[in-house]
């Protein structure tokens, strides 16, 4: 077991502290008894804010905002002063988007630049971890095809994501290999990437905007009642990404990428899971499309969803390799019914889900 040594005499920085797995992250943190540079968009909207001044008024440790722009060179560089370890979680994850470019690729791969680059500037920096993604090691299960063995490793990355075809897939990658070249062309801090798969469970913002409630809320609310496709994913609780983050943050051994994902799994059994614990009282989808009626239609009730996508994902079989991340990190995952418990009594409990 991995036994990270917590030495809360400098302070951290967390970008995009407000996110989902930043959230549970910052609660971490704070827990052990550090100080957190929390980098935000506006450090004056308390209203935004609230979820992360309570659990540092319920922590040993303390937390201070700073204003940021992933887009901004060198508007990390107050945050980050006196930090060793620097978390870069910030990263948009949205799936229709207007301007690929515009929306996905510049936000993720400026972002990473600015910040790795700062860390070039700070002495202090001994360590920078990077939220990546299970999309920079494959775009679609497909890809599947082209590796050795049946499962995606560390080894594999994406190769079939563009601007046209995955192209939140295809940013996260670019992010990635930015976050690399900078690492590799300085010798001063390291870098540990966390590959995370679909991330699931609650947040600390109750009302967080993110694909991953979307999907949740949609396999609830009447949505996807007529039926889901066999879409297989990786599933993982953000509460353990959040502690992947912390072990790597402060484990010297940890090094490279981490797949971080609980279980292989696919949309009929997430619905599966939903309808023992929830009962009938939500329209939770009982079917599985056929691929052939998704493929007709799919593209007429979702422009995101193409053709493409289609052919390569419905029913293609898919898995991820998380062996390195419970070898090297020690990870425990929780299991995959209390993530999605705890994340759908969540919508319950807020009305963002009713009966």
């Amino acid at each position: 077991m991995t036994n990270p040594t917590y030495d809360t005499s400098a302070p951290v920085l967390v970008t995009g502290a407000t996110g989902y797995v930043a959230g549970w992250l910052v609660k971490r943190l704070l827990e052990e008894g550090f100080t957190v540079h929390a980098a935000v968009r506006d450090p004056a909207n308390t209203e935004k804010l609230k979820y992360l001044n309570a659990l540092a008024e319920q922590s040993p440790g303390h937390i201070h905002y700073f204003k940021s722009d992933l887009l901004v060179e060198g508007a990390y560089a107050d945050a980050m002063q006196g930090c060793t370890v620097v978390f870069h979680t910030a990263s948009p994850f949205t799936i229709a988007v207007d301007d690929p470019q515009k929306d996905l690729i510049e936000p993720a791969q400026l972002g990473t630049r600015n910040v790795l680059e700062q860390a070039n500037q700070i002495e202090s920096v001994q360590r920078v971890v990077v939220t990546s993604s299970c999309a920079a090691i494959y775009g679609d299960s497909a890809d599947l095809e082209q590796v050795k063995g049946d499962l995606f490793t560390e080894a594999d990355w994406n190769t079939t994501s563009s601007l046209t075809h995955q192209p939140y897939s295809y940013s996260k990658t670019l992010a990635e290999k930015e976050a690399w070249k900078i690492a590799k062309a300085q010798d001063r801090w390291d870098l540990v990437i966390i590959n995370p798969s679909l991330v699931l469970g609650p947040g600390i913002n109750p009302f967080a905007t993110s694909e991953s409630f979307s999907l949740i809320k949609q396999l609830g609310d009447g949505t996807m009642k007529m039926g889901v496709p066999d879409y297989q994913v990786g599933v993982v609780d953000v509460r353990d990404v959040a502690e992947a983050h912390m072990i790597a943050g402060f484990t010297p051994s940890a090094q490279g990428r981490y797949i971080t994902s609980g279980y292989n799994t696919n949309f009929p059994k997430l619905a599966e899971i939903l309808r023992a614990q929830f009962g009938e009282s939500y329209p939770f989808p009982k079917s599985t499309l056929p691929k052939a009626l998704i493929w007709l239609i799919g593209p007429l009730l979702d422009g995101s969803m193409t053709r493409k996508i289609i052919a390569r994902n419905v029913g293609v079989p898919f898995g991820v390799d998380n062996s390195k991340s419970i070898r090297e990190l020690g990870l425990t995952y929780r299991p995959l019914a209390t993530s999605l418990t705890d994340m759908f009594q969540q919508l319950i409990d807020y009305g963002v889900v009713t009966s």
